[in-house]
């Protein structure tokens, strides 16, 4: 006798007969798998909120404003001399509560008998698209309402005047900000704005087309270390430029409840209902953006985008 090590990945193809399909349903693992083909890529507000934070007892405690450097200057010591004991600075300190975010949708098992893997599909695609939707519009918004610092761009008529108008801003802001070393390396755009500034880009033959051409994807490389991306999502005007690492992060809470499996701060469960022959599929995402450093991103004005 033979055996296989390890054993085959599950099968979540689009090709599975009802008996698998109801397996998969009760198998929080499976169903695991099927959620991280829907999320990959999904969240801009864990792109642009970098920091990953554990929200415990229904709330988290920070601090803003808080200098990177200690409140003294390093000291010249003696051989065999006393070391100096320097403060810390610290920022104000803020507390942000949780919010448990969640969806309920039915699947039936005629709509599984008849249609197989289609029904589970559309049912976990429209709710992780409603949390995506729902946690990206608080997460931006609650960035907008923080981030009130400006630069006057300049109008970006020309890709010439983009790549001046995103580095001078750059430039100016991080010399502002010479004692929080703040690297302001991103750009969230309107999807509007997005197609305009790549199409002047692309246009120009300014953009690299080596490697990850940007005419055949229709996508701004990192160009000058500056990363474009955009959100239908996006509720502010001006473009916005900010410090990822520095800005802020979700904080999300974990919830010791049977039956969930997640992915990406996101938890789904199917809830089998025998008396009624259907599965009550559910996706919750118990979380609340944290925006610890406002000064980390600028609203670039005057663009005309």
């Amino acid at each position: 006798m033979s055996y296989t090590y390890p054993a085959a990945p599950p099968n979540v193809s689009a090709d599975l007969t009802a008996v698998e399909i109801h397996h998969l349903m009760k198998t929080p693992t499976i169903l695991r798998k099927r959620l991280a083909d829907l999320l990959r890529n999904k969240f801009i507000a864990d792109f642009v909120l970098a920091g990953r934070f554990q929200a415990v007892g229904g709330a988290i405690l920070y601090e803003t404003g808080e200098e990177i450097f200690p409140a003294d200057a390093p000291e010249a010591i003696a051989p065999g001399g006393e070391y100096p004991l320097t403060a810390l600075t610290s920022g104000e300190l803020t507390a942000a509560k949780t919010v448990k975010w969640g969806q309920d949708s039915i699947v039936t098992d005629e709509a599984i008998s008849r249609l197989l893997m289609d029904p589970v599909n559309r049912a976990l695609l429209k709710l992780v698209n409603g949390m995506v939707r729902h946690v990206d519009s608080v997460a931006l918004a609650v960035i907008g309402s923080k981030v009130t610092q400006t630069y006057a761009s300049g109008a970006w008529t020309s890709a010439e005047a983009i790549i001046e108008g995103v580095l001078t801003a750059k430039a100016t802001a991080e010399e502002d900000h010479a004692g929080e070393n703040f690297d302001y390396s991103t750009v969230v755009l309107k999807p509007t704005q997005f197609a305009k500034v790549a199409a002047k880009l692309i246009s120009s033959q300014l953009v690299p087309r080596e490697s990850q051409n940007a005419v055949l994807t229709g996508v701004i490389p990192d160009y000058l270390g500056v990363t474009w991306t955009t959100s239908s999502h996006v509720p502010f005007g001006d473009p916005l430029l900010v410090d990822r690492d520095q800005l802020g992060g979700m904080a999300d809470e974990k919830i010791a409840s049977p039956g969930y499996t997640a992915q990406d701060g996101v938890e789904v469960k199917s809830i089998r209902n025998d008396e009624e022959d259907k599965y009550r599929l559910r996706a919750r995402r118990v979380t609340v953006p944290v925006v610890l450093e406002p000064r980390a991103g600028l609203r670039l004005t005057g663009t005309g985008v």
